[in-house]
């Protein structure tokens, strides 16, 4: 990272993030297509799902974050004992999180997500998703909190292919339990959320086994009150900020899926899918984003400035390129890939609407992204955790509001694109600055 040419170092660390991205987002895109293929109101209610399971998945990525700084200071310190305990301290930290989940989950089901606009046989299929998936929480949280450990030790190959394991199972049940095969039955929309559920299990075994049996980085040893809680003060000094910064999106997604919700059906439908294939689409610049932390710190810690300042030049311009690239092909074939999910003409229309107008900031979303990640580093978290704030309820929302008054459902959807282009200019605006001052 100090010496190889920029370019190429960043383009190296890069790749291989991009596969455990990709697999992180098929569940979901997975899900879509085919709950899209049951109709218009299944579809729907994927959408309503997304930001509660969002949400969800932020607060333990934030714990996952959390534990893998705790754990990889112990790492250089090389205390062995404070490394088992850290990681296993985290993972009861997790179950506490999971058994809070389920029990608010379950008791909230309908009045949450009535809320959030469903309706209906809507409300009724997304009741039916989410209940399995509340169950099912375990699955979900154990292997986030347990990839961030296997990072911490420097095992990033490990946490990609459990990653990658869970998105390939969850890719072929999703058909046979949705759709039925032989003696096995249709079961909709809850097939989707039982496939889910079982790739999710899948990671969770692999996870354990590695960390137990592989690893042997847990212990079984029980701690006193007090070394119990200073583990999660130790871990929930980074999580809880982390976690924070995460939700901010997945909230502001369930503000703007309520505005949608206003248009019918379909609008959420479509909505749905259009946000589906932009979270796929920008997979290689969250990649991106990932590794200009350390690229970033390494350098900034041997005083190597000018690498810094290439390294963050260089994923701009890639950003740029990038996100141009993606706005021509969406330009040309939105509607296609749109009908992909769904033949409805309405849905169709609404997807491709989102897809064309919001294509045309990616690179202005590259720009945050990477901004956002190498703030951290340059030891200004507030500034983003701002912009984060800025991008949703400065600017999105309140945007959205005002363009669902004056142009409807064309306006909530231009809002969103007005909204990551200026965040991406002021991004770009405050790391020239920080970046000034480290000269």
């Amino acid at each position: 990272m100090l010496e190889a040419p920029v370019a190429k170092t960043l383009a190296e660390l890069t790749v291989p993030m991009i596969f455990g991205m990709l697999s992180m987002v098929l569940y979901n895109l997975a899900d879509t297509y085919f709950v899209g293929q049951l109709g218009k109101e299944q579809l729907a209610a994927m959408s309503f799902t997304f930001p509660v399971v969002m949400t969800i998945n932020s607060l333990s990525l934030g714990i996952g974050m959390g534990a893998a700084a705790a754990i990889s200071r112990a790492i250089g310190s090389r205390d062995t004992q404070r490394v088992r305990r850290l990681a296993t301290d985290s993972l009861v930290l997790g179950l506490l999180i999971i058994s809070c989940g389920v029990a608010m989950g379950l008791l909230t089901l309908e009045p949450l997500f009535s809320l959030l606009g469903a309706r209906g046989q809507i409300l009724e299929y997304t009741g039916e998703y989410m209940q399995i998936w509340y169950l099912g929480m375990i699955f979900v949280v154990f292997p986030m909190i347990g990839n961030n450990i296997l990072r911490a030790t420097g095992d990033t190959k490990t946490a990609g292919m459990i990653m990658s394991l869970g998105a390939i199972v969850n890719f072929f049940l999703d058909p046979v339990l949705i759709f039925g095969i032989g003696p096995i039955p249709a079961y909709g929309i809850k097939g989707a959320a039982i496939a889910t559920l079982i790739g999710r299990s899948s990671t969770f075994a692999l996870a354990m086994y590695t960390l137990i049996w592989r690893e042997r980085i847990l212990t079984i040893s029980i701690p006193r009150p007090c070394e119990i809680w200073q583990s999660w003060k130790e871990i929930l000094h980074v999580g809880i900020p982390d976690a924070g910064a995460r939700m901010i999106i997945p909230v502001g997604q369930g503000a703007i899926t309520r505005i949608v919700a206003g248009y019918g059906s379909a609008a959420v439908a479509g909505y749905g899918v259009a946000t589906r294939v932009e979270f796929f689409s920008l997979a290689v610049l969250s990649a991106l984003a990932t590794v200009i932390g350390p690229f970033v710190g390494q350098n900034l810690g041997a005083k190597q400035y000018a690498r810094v300042h290439r390294g963050f030049t260089v994923s701009c311009n890639f950003s740029i390129a990038f996100g141009l690239g993606l706005f021509t092909v969406y330009l040309l074939l939105a509607d296609k890939i749109a009908a992909l999910f769904n033949e409805d003409p309405e849905v169709v229309a609404t997807a491709a609407l989102y897809i064309r107008l919001v294509s045309l900031t990616f690179a202005a979303q590259g720009f945050y992204f990477v901004v956002n990640a190498g703030l951290n580093v340059l030891k200004r978290p507030l500034l983003a955790a701002g912009l984060s704030l800025l991008e949703l309820f400065v600017l999105a929302i309140p945007l959205a509001l005002i363009g669902s008054h004056l142009f409807e459902l064309t306006g909530v959807f231009a809002a969103i694109g007005v909204s990551y282009l200026l965040t991406g200019v002021i991004a770009w605006v405050i790391i020239t600055r920080v970046l000034a001052e480290n000269r």
